[in-house]
């Protein structure tokens, strides 16, 4: 099409240029016609040799056009105008090797005026050869970005419209300035955006072949395994958002939790409907239908067309049988011997929110490039009673407060950065949750949060009904968080307003430090980050399936659930987990008898639930202390701080309840208040210089006992002495460099 496009131009220009040089010109000279690239089109080889002659007959002119016509597309793109031998057909024709290329597509001739091919008419008019030249050398070839040996000019084609501006009754649309990148086709306006375009693009290892739509040959494909499941993917597998089979070794941790999680859902009831809505290669829902078999029933969807053909294949390699959407079922396809519905994975291509406002899923999975808001609404809109949403965002620099205002847009949270950021990262998350969940009356219990460098991981239960949607949408809070020391309290409830919020904060910094001292952050999850229980059957379930990253964490999860020291860490065997309530009802466990309330995803009336609850409730919340601090953070300087794991029998010999957290590793979750916190921490330092005394607990100033309410005005006096200590120290050092002679004889 692109020859026959060139040709009923070239007949176009050749018919009125016949005319005019009838009247003025003599046609022996060689090439008369003009090139029809004004519109960034590019000219047949073929076409342009034939117009040799001024006179060209219309009968060979047809004649060519028709032979365009049944010429086959391959052949029609080896004749178009290739100024270099190599030059990549698919290319703007601004982008050139040297400026004589760029003078041959202008097909400068010094008798003749002709046009510049990289400006409409309406800016630069046609000129004789030294005077285009000059242009193309000056505004086109100059301010050129140069890559890989080729030159992308600046074009002022109507490639790319700008803004219109109104005149009267007159619409004008302007043609701005702008590049076409060598590698995406895109335009740019300005030369350094081009050249950081460009930079983007060698950094992450991008070539043209991901922007071309032709799938890549299997011999291209390379084998990746994990956790005895097979998958292809493409070479550059490990670039984000830049290649339809996106694979990220680094994400292994976090498939092993969905999986856990997921295979403690499959225990309670069987068998469930799971659907990974962003599947990539498929890996995994290939793990989940490998290994859970008959328990669930794997629905992995995607909108690339590309990663559709790869799930697929990737079911081929690992011998599932392929069942197509609703839509396509009578095309289903098998592969293996087995006849069996457990080895059947349904592959649909349609977009995420579409997928699940269709259907009903027991557990859902969302894993985008980036946020998971967007999705939300349509997760929670039909996803079964007592079912399981798990999402992963890897949106880490807004979650972090790297791009606060990033944040605020897409989470509707104000956050800054703090040492507890991580946390602060997950509580934001799953305030976004409970209220997309609450929209659609539906309540929530957090399973599982866990934030470390990649990505961030929210694990909850689905609880329908108004009244667990508003006793979730109670628990989403602001906190206040002092600038200073770092202290941090939620909000307390209700709706009066205090006249002096900083009240709220156990510290006393407002009241000697000048300004404002603290800010407000949220809205944010209030409530417990975990629940012990699923923790516990997830360990087991990692145990079983020998997913060793996994165990680690969980084991830190579950002490940090407990908040608890390590020499006080529980052990409850398999028996024992049935007694953990999950969502005020009983959660069936392989030991469980069959006269407990089992769980199947039905509806229970109002009266049992709540009175299953009652039954089940603790007389006091036994929830772990939100947030933690870091111990290097609040070191006393010129002190020796204990190790970490003495520092936390210390603590609970105190009387605090303790615990390390995943999301810090030098973190101690604890619910001892900050002053009580660093008097602990400096009761058991030992001095740095010589001479101090021998190694024990250094004695405080006063009566202050450990494990006795310490008053925030006491912690603060004693920072200030030893302020007031060290500035000592500074003028001793001063005077005695001063005066070294004199100090000596004193």
């Amino acid at each position: 099409m692109a020859a026959l496009e060139a040709a009923e131009a070239a007949l176009a220009l050749r018919r009125e240029q016949q005319k005019e040089d009838e009247e003025n010109h003599d046609h022996d000279h060689e090439g008369g016609g003009e090139p029809a690239a004004l519109n960034g089109l590019v000219v047949s080889e073929k076409v342009k040799s034939n117009n040799i002659d001024g006179t060209i007959p219309e009968s060979e002119l047809e004649a060519e056009e028709k032979g365009a016509e049944e010429e086959h597309p391959r052949q029609s793109d080896s004749n178009i105008l290739d100024v270099s031998s190599d030059y990549p057909r698919d290319k703007h024709i601004s982008i050139q090797r040297h400026l004589a290329d760029l003078e041959k597509l202008a097909d400068l001739r010094e008798d003749e005026r002709k046009p510049c091919p990289l400006c409409p008419e309406e800016k630069f008019r046609a000129c004789y050869g030294y005077k285009l030249h000059r242009h193309l050398q000056n505004l086109h070839w100059k301010v050129s970005v140069e890559f890989e040996g080729y030159r992308m000019c600046i074009c002022h084609l109507s490639c790319r419209p700008v803004k219109p501006n109104l005149i009267g009754d007159q619409t004008l649309s302007k043609m701005g300035a702008h590049y076409h990148c060598i590698i995406c086709s895109a335009t740019i306006v300005r030369r350094t955006d081009m050249i950081g375009h460009i930079n983007r693009h060698v950094n992450k290892g991008e070539t043209e072949s991901r922007f071309i739509t032709v799938r890549a040959p299997k011999s291209s494909y390379k084998v990746v395994k994990e956790s005895a499941t097979d998958v292809q993917v493409l070479p550059n597998h490990s670039t984000p958002q830049k290649t339809d089979s996106y694979f990220n070794p680094k994400m292994k941790l976090n498939r092993q939790l969905i999986f856990c999680a997921l295979a403690v859902l499959a225990g309670e009831r069987k068998p469930i409907e799971c659907l990974d809505a962003f599947g990539a290669t498929g890996i995994m829902g290939l793990q989940w239908a490998k290994h859970l078999r008959s328990s669930v029933k794997v629905t992995i969807n995607d909108c690339n067309e590309n990663s559709v053909t790869m799930i697929k294949e990737n079911c081929h390699l690992n011998k599932m049988k392929v069942k197509l959407n609703i839509k396509e079922e009578g095309n289903d396809e098998t592969v293996g011997n087995g006849e069996e519905n457990s080895d059947t994975i349904e592959v649909t291509k349609m977009d995420a929110n579409v997928v699940m406002h269709l259907r009903s899923f027991d557990f859902i999975h969302l894993d985008p490039y980036g946020s998971s808001v967007n999705y939300l609404d349509s997760a929670f809109r039909n996803v079964r009673n007592l079912g399981i949403v798990s999402l992963t965002s890897t949106d880490t620099s807004s979650l972090y407060a790297k791009a606060q205002h990033v944040a605020f847009r897409h989470y509707a949270c104000n956050i800054v950065r703090t040492e507890y950021y991580k946390e602060l990262a997950a509580r934001t998350v799953i305030a976004a949750v409970t209220r997309a969940a609450a929209r659609c009356n539906k309540g929530i219990e957090v399973l599982l949060a866990v934030a470390v460098e990649h990505f961030v991981l929210v694990v909850v239960r689905v609880l329908r009904g108004p009244t667990p949607a508003d006793d979730s949408a109670k628990k989403v809070r602001y906190l206040l968080h002092c600038q200073w020391c770092e202290e941090r309290v939620f909000q307390k409830e209700g709706n009066m307003v205090e006249e002096n919020p900083y009240q709220q904060l156990p510290c006393d910094c407002y009241g000697s430090m000048p300004g404002k001292t603290a800010v407000l952050l949220g809205p944010l999850w209030s409530g417990a980050l975990f629940n012990t229980g699923f923790l516990r059957r997830m360990l087991l379930e990692a145990m079983q399936y020998g997913l060793d990253e996994a165990q680690s964490l969980l084991k830190t999860l579950v002490s940090e659930s407990e908040c608890t020291a390590p020499r006080h860490l529980s052990t409850h065997g398999p028996g024992d987990e049935n007694k953990q309530e999950e969502c005020g009802v009983y959660i069936s466990t392989p030991n469980t008898s069959a006269d407990s309330y089992l769980v199947h995803g039905k509806r229970k009336s109002e009266e049992v639930l709540r009175s299953t609850a009652k039954r089940q409730r603790p007389e006091h919340s036994a929830e772990h202390p939100p947030f933690y601090y870091n111990i290097h953070r609040h070191s006393i300087k010129g002190m020796n701080m204990p190790k970490l794991n003495k520092f936390l029998n210390y603590l609970s010999e105190a009387g605090y309840r303790v615990s390390r957290t995943h999301f810090d590793p030098m973190g101690v979750r604890t619910n001892a208040l900050l002053a009580q916190f660093k008097t602990v921490l400096m009761q058991y330092s030992t001095p740095t210089y010589v001479g101090a005394q021998a190694e024990g607990p250094v004695h405080l100033p006063g009566e202050i006992h450990v494990g006795e309410e310490v008053p925030a005005a006491t912690a603060i006096k004693v920072e200030e002495a030893e302020l007031a200590e060290d500035k000592a120290g500074v003028i001793t050092g001063v005077f005695t460099q001063s005066y070294p002679t004199h100090c000596a004889a004193d």
